[in-house]
């Protein structure tokens, strides 16, 4: 980073004195984020990315490519999981130690395997820390492996349930358990104890839990586990006691028990805006990949219907997790990723030479822009709202955007702020020159419009042919 850009984001971070918004809680959802593995393939034990609009169509970001690459441990990671704060100000990933692909065999793995899990933690969702390694099953006795962790915040105890399956003996019987600690920050934590257990030589992994209103069903979580079927079990408190609901045989859908579908991974979401989830199944037998089932009453697995209307995109998605977004987040997701949003120029009606650039942080039109990228921006959803709304996320500054600020433009990091997301966020509209063009009306100041002025950007008010000529732009390639 150069040193006018470091104090740039110093003086971005001094100008805003609003608290940081509880994302989960306050700001409406607006996206999905998926983190997956591929399979074992060279690089497919790592972290792929995808988005959703939807819910059930995906698209791969990053053009497909892995985002992020284990350093530690076996070097290879399986079965992400997504967790955010309370506060919507902090993420990790959790992951399972393993590389097949480097010639492990599955026995090497569940019985001389990591009792590690890989973690990486952000701010933004998009810059990552470096991956660090957390023993959690090295106090289990003969622990054979940590398999596909997940997280959930505890607001009994104020911290996180990570849970995990680890192989071992116990009782004389060795097999899969899903064990657990607890842990405020994913470094230190707590001693293991067993979760969950089935009778006799049963194992079982993979399992999930998703928290739903309690105004809709009767219980507040919900959990899925592969246990020989997919078994859906409920509970009021996440380390209380759980009632078992079922599971998904009446579909034909099982993890290896009386045939079927046969599948493993699952991985729960809610549906933005609505009381109706999804819960997506691996189907591993057959190499196809992640289906979904969905219900709007988690109360009963007789509930769930199959769905057709959904597609994966290009990568094969294995056992992932999906956490979904407000717009700020996948305003910075798409615009860090967004393989699916293209990058554009934004070209002046009245100079038209001259494009939207930033430089040294001020923005400005100039012709002949060099760097390219310092002109090519994405348009993604409104940080402040989505809807009919735009923000312009640069394409060589990663989590920055253009900003209003005392009406002058700036290109600075997005704080996580709703004056941030305000600032931001703009009305694009039919050009007040030329409805052939576009303008942008300011989304907190709706009498002020974007234009330039002696080449440089402003936020003004239009009340004359000048300033409608100077407030019209064309959004190109």
């Amino acid at each position: 980073m150069s040193a006018v850009l470091a104090a740039a984001c110093l003086l971005f971070a001094s100008l805003s004195v609003t608290a940081p918004k509880r994302a989960a809680a306050l700001e409406p959802f607006t996206g999905y984020l998926m983190a997956h593995f591929t399979g074992e393939s060279a690089n497919g034990e790592q972290i792929y990315l995808a988005h959703s609009d939807d819910g059930l169509r995906w698209t791969d970001l990053n053009n497909g490519q892995l985002v992020l690459r284990s350093t530690v441990g076996t070097r290879g990671v399986r079965d992400p999981a997504l967790v955010r704060s309370p506060a919507g100000d902090r993420y990790w990933i959790v992951a399972t130690d393993l590389r097949i692909a480097s010639g492990t065999s599955w026995s090497d793995a569940a019985n001389r395997g990591s009792t590690s899990l890989v973690v990486w933690e952000s701010r933004d969702l998009v810059n990552w820390s470096a991956p660090w390694l957390i023993n959690v099953a090295g106090g289990i006795p003969g622990a054979g492996n940590a398999w596909a962790p997940e997280a959930v915040y505890n607001p009994a105890t104020g911290d996180y349930v990570l849970y995990w399956a680890t192989n071992s003996a116990r009782n004389g019987v060795t097999k899969h358990r899903i064990w657990y600690v607890r842990t405020g920050d994913f470094r230190t934590f707590t001693a293991p104890q067993l979760y969950i257990e089935r009778g006799g030589t049963q194992g079982l992994i993979d399992t999930q839990i998703i928290e739903v209103p309690t105004s809709v069903g009767g219980y507040r979580y919900y959990r899925a586990s592969a246990d020989g079927h997919i078994t859906i079990e409920a509970a009021d408190s996440i380390l209380g006691s759980w009632t078992a609901l079922g599971n998904l045989s009446h579909m034909g859908i099982s993890n290896g028990t009386g045939g079927g579908n046969v599948v493993e991974g699952p991985m729960w979401a809610q549906f933005n805006g609505r009381n109706e989830w999804a819960l997506w199944l691996d189907q591993f037998a057959t190499g196809r990949g992640y289906m979904p089932i969905t219900s709007t009453n988690l109360g009963s697995t007789q509930n769930f219907r199959t769905r057709t209307d959904y597609g994966m995109g290009g990568n094969r998605k294995r056992h992932g997790s999906i956490l979904n977004l407000t717009a700020a987040e996948e305003g910075r997701v798409l615009g860090r990723w967004g393989a699916a949003v293209p990058i554009n120029r934004i070209q002046s009606y009245n100079f038209q030479d001259r494009y939207v650039r930033h430089a040294d942080l001020d923005v400005r039109i100039d012709a002949n822009v060099s760097p390219a990228q310092d002109a090519q921006f994405r348009l993604v959803p409104g940080l402040a709202n989505s809807s009919g709304h735009v923000s312009f996320a640069s394409v060589n500054f990663p989590g920055y955007y253009l900003r209003h600020y005392g009406f002058d433009f700036v290109l600075a990091p997005d704080d996580g702020t709703a004056t941030f997301a305000a600032d931001a966020t703009f009305r694009q509209v039919p050009g007040l020159a030329t409805t052939s063009w576009a303008s942008f009306q300011s989304y907190n100041y709706p009498d002020r419009y974007v234009r330039h002025y002696d080449y440089l950007l402003r936020l003004d008010p239009i009340t004359d042919a000048q300033g409608r000529a100077d407030a019209t732009f064309r959004v190109t390639s």
